[in-house]
């Protein structure tokens, strides 16, 4: 959703725009009723704006804070604009002339940023599907004649606006090269100081500036601005964007508006969610509009029967504390999962509506909120269910309190996938599904480890192994040596960091000498949980090198 002033008023858009279809116009209609009737200077109850809005008198159980006029109207805007895109809203819906902002402007015969500027004092905005099936932002004929009204002045004076004449071009042009020439100014700074002198506006400067480089791009005043950047260029932007610098320093360094380093930082993030990983377990309730409420309700309380479990005495403070937070109860579980996998569904439908050349930055805010909504639900189910990791790993300890953290990080890791993977609609609970998927991962991973300690280390292993097979080499077999060599091949292909991880944990070296995650960390200058997130990385990528070879020997 866009961004509100008001906290109580974004919680009002989201609940109307996920009510009944069929009583969404009215809303939107009531919504500019009332942004027509608000007196700036005025403040105004929240309780008196959702009756305005919904018929429905409203008693909160906490006072609300008054809402001021002009912030109220601008939210009510807002609020519009983000009900028109909640359902089909098609200009068929009214008996009076619709227009888009090209159309709109032509009507008055000014420019569309003129459109833009009157939206900005008042002018009544929609999003509407027209008859092409594109959404735009569209005016009512009744909106137009009431901004009028009230405007006049506004409207006259910006229709009376003197265009720029051949001559007056012509001196802009001549001011900007000089400029260009004899100063390192970018766009902006050339039209402000042109702007300023010829008492004309700068987007007015900019834009003339612009399509005289168009025009004529061998003699471009900026032609870098032409140039289309690259992706690698994009990136820098994009990341420098994100460690906090500035606009405006972006359009001076890479010489460009600050409009176009928004499109480009905008179309980065857009990238980024595509990119995402977003499956969801589907269920039919998902399509059904009726439902959403439900879905998207908050979590059923729990029943308090006042009974407080302690935690094993021989657990350590971290581990003991998780035992304060309370287990999920079926209905909890239900509700958690079902919210999980609808929030992914909406933001993988939406994410399939973004157009990389046309990026929305509302429609990209509107599924980064979304995202943020998945991962405090999942956040919720896997802190209700560490408890479990622990009281599974404890069983499999065989090494001492330092192998027990390692089995409740793998363990911690199983669980994350389980909440992936579990289909909440088959009845079940999760705790089922968890335990038999962290006790899966332990059945692998604790025999191997088991055999690894077991052997006893003389440092002749590999000599006896590269013996043995020599004397009873079979080509239709593989021996040891082989393996080691098909792996050193696929460890050739890591990153320094992943290989010295693998090899030091599961000694691959020449002395077959393996060292534990924190002895890991404490070598590289890493954290623990760091050090085995990079070797888990490390070993998909291996599994994908050797399945990628499997797949060209089955073929040769």
């Amino acid at each position: 959703m866009r961004t509100y002033t008001y906290r109580s008023m974004a919680e009002l858009a989201r609940q109307l725009s996920i009510g009944l279809l069929r009583l969404r116009k009215g809303y939107i209609d009531a919504a500019e009723n009332l942004a027509n009737l608000v007196v700036p200077e005025k403040d105004y109850p929240y309780e008196f704006v959702v009756f305005r809005l919904t018929g429905y008198r409203h008693s909160p159980a906490t006072v609300m804070e008054p809402l001021n006029g002009e912030n109220l109207r601008q939210d009510l805007q807002t609020l519009i604009l983000d009900m028109g895109d909640s359902f089909d809203y098609s200009v068929g819906l009214y008996d009076e002339p619709v227009y888009d902002i090209k159309s709109l402007a032509k009507h008055f015969n000014v420019a569309s940023k003129t459109i833009q500027r009157w939206c900005r004092q008042g002018l009544v905005a929609r999003r509407m599907l027209f008859p092409n099936g594109k959404r735009r932002t569209a005016f009512l004929q009744s909106s137009v004649d009431a901004f009028a009204a009230r405007h006049p002045q506004q409207l006259t004076r910006s229709t009376q606006f003197r265009k720029l004449s051949a001559a007056e071009q012509r001196d802009i042009i001549r001011r900007a090269k000089r400029m260009a020439n004899f100063c390192d100014c970018c766009l902006n700074d050339v039209a402000r100081r042109i702007a300023a002198k010829t008492s004309r506006a700068i987007e007015t400067i900019r834009y003339t500036i612009r399509n005289h480089d168009k025009a004529h791009p061998e003699e471009a005043i900026f032609p870098k601005l032409s140039d289309s950047l690259d992706h690698v260029t994009k990136r820098v932007i994009y990341h420098s964007f994100l460690h906090g610098v500035s606009v405006s320093v972006l359009a001076e360094r890479f010489n460009r508006t600050r409009s176009s380093i928004y499109r480009v930082v905008n179309e980065m993030r857009a990238r980024y969610l595509l990119s995402m990983e977003l499956d969801c377990i589907y269920n039919e309730q998902f399509d059904d509009p009726e439902a959403v409420n439900e879905i998207l309700g908050p979590v059923p309380p729990a029943e308090t029967s006042g009974r407080t479990i302690r935690p094993p005495k021989d657990l350590p403070p971290y581990l003991a504390s998780l035992y304060k937070v309370p287990l999920l109860t079926r209905q909890q579980e239900q509700h958690l999962f079902r919210k999980y996998n609808y929030l992914k569904y909406l933001a993988d439908k939406l994410r399939k509506e973004i157009d990389l050349k046309h990026v929305r930055m509302s429609h990209v805010t509107r599924i980064e909120s979304i995202l943020t909504q998945i991962g405090a639900a999942k956040n919720y189910i896997i802190r209700a269910n560490l408890r479990l990791v622990v009281s599974i790993a404890r069983k499999h300890v065989f090494n001492g309190p330092q192998e027990l953290f390692e089995l409740i990080s793998d363990g911690n890791i199983s669980l994350m996938r389980a909440v992936e993977k579990f289909d909440y609609a088959r009845g079940f609970k999760f705790s089922t599904y968890a335990s038999w998927a962290i006790m899966k991962n332990f059945a692998r991973s604790v025999p191997r480890e088991l055999h690894r300690l077991g052997r006893f280390q003389t440092g002749q292993e590999d000599t006896i192994d590269v013996a043995a097979g020599l004397a009873s080499y079979d080509p239709n077999k593989v021996s040891v040596p082989e393996i080691r060599e098909s792996i050193n091949a696929v460890l050739a292909q890591l990153s320094p960091r992943e290989r010295a991880i693998l090899i030091g944990h599961y000694g691959l070296n020449n002395h077959g000498e393996s060292a534990t995650l924190e002895e890991l960390a404490r070598a590289i200058g890493i954290s623990k949980e760091r050090v085995r997130q990079i070797e888990i990385h490390a070993i998909k990528k291996m599994r994908e090198m050797l399945d990628q070879d499997r797949a060209i020997l089955m073929r040769s």
